[in-house]
Parts: C-alpha cells; sequence; structure tokens
C-alpha cells in the first residue's frame, strides 16, 4: 500500500500534463476529457476521479504553469545580484517559453476565457508575477521600479505572441 500514494499522484500529474497539451494543442473548448485520457493512456471515468469538472482541469493546468514562471523567479531573485536581477528574471521566463510552450499557449487561451473561477486564477497568477517582479525590482534599487515591472510584463506577453505566432521578428531591437 506505501507505492499507491506515489502512483496517485503520479497519475494526477500525468493527467495534469496531458490536459496542458491537448488544451494547448487544440484549445480549452474543443478538446474533451476524452482526449486528455487518450493522453494520459488512461480511462475517461480516471479523469473524474481526480477532477470534477473538464473546468477544474483547467484551473489545475493554469496553476502549474504559474507555480512553474514562481518557483523559476523566485530562485533567480534568492541567487542573483541586484545589477543582473531583470536580466536573470527574462533569462529564466525564456527557458520557460523554450521548454514549456504548451503552459505558455495555454495561458494565453485561458486569457480569453470567462469563467469566472478560470479568470480568477489568471488573475491571481498574473498580480503574484508582478508582485513578485516588483519587489525585486525595489529591492535590487532599479530606478522606476514600477514602470520597469510593467515594461517587464508586456516584453513578457510580446514574447508570447511573437512564439505563438512564430514571428521572432516582432522581438527584433
Amino acid at each position: 500500500m506505501t507505492g499507491r500514494p506515489s502512483s496517485t499522484v503520479n497519475r494526477r500529474t500525468d493527467i495534469i500534463s496531458a490536459a496542458i497539451d491537448v488544451f494547448a494543442e487544440i484549445g480549452y473548448y474543443r478538446a474533451t476529457t476524452a482526449q486528455v485520457a487518450a493522453r494520459a493512456k488512461i480511462s475517461q471515468p480516471y479523469v473524474f476521479r481526480f477532477f470534477s469538472t473538464k473546468e477544474a482541469l483547467l484551473q489545475e493546468a493554469l496553476l502549474v504553469s504559474w507555480t512553474r514562471i514562481l518557483d523559476a523567479f523566485r530562485a533567480v531573485i534568492e541567487t542573483t545580484g541586484s545589477d543582473q536581477i531583470e536580466e536573470q528574471l527574462i533569462a529564466a521566463y525564456i527557458e520557460i517559453m523554450e521548454s514549456y510552450q504548451n503552459e505558455v499557449l495555454l495561458q494565453m487561451q485561458a486569457q480569453t476565457i470567462k469563467e469566472d473561477s478560470i479568470k480568477k486564477v489568471m488573475q491571481q497568477g498574473f498580480l503574484e508575477v508582478q508582485q513578485m517582479v516588483l519587489d525585486a525590482f525595489k529591492k535590487a534599487g532599479l530606478e522606476k521600479p514600477e514602470e520597469r515591472t510593467l515594461l517587464f510584463l508586456s516584453r513578457g506577453m510580446l514574447c508570447n505572441i511573437s512564439m505563438a505566432l512564430s514571428l521572432p521578428e516582432l522581438m527584433n531591437e
């Protein structure tokens, strides 16, 4: 019985990973839990053992993506000197975009979903990232930290669009 909780956690993680990929590839509204189950190589009823609705599954997938960003930024902030903080945060986000493209695409889609629970997850994620970056910029003594935070977030959104549309020239300076 000791292996069961780990197996359960792994299956839950497998379902979330499958959902991220399916939702990002074909869109949340077109995707079905049957497609998520097939991607996770489990039965559809097993998905509902962990998530009562497709919306609950999306919420969890989004939380995973926001946690990844927050954890990466936290690691940068804890290990980087003030003079390199902005550059290292950018590098961390680029690494996420390259390694977890479907999570970024999922977040982009979720910005257009009107369900209150999804909007709440997205609002909370953006606000946490904004506050973390602002606090880091203030602590680093950067000039106009609020403005730099706004520009940092804006450039991140432009990076997302550039990646999603395969238009790297959007990022040319």
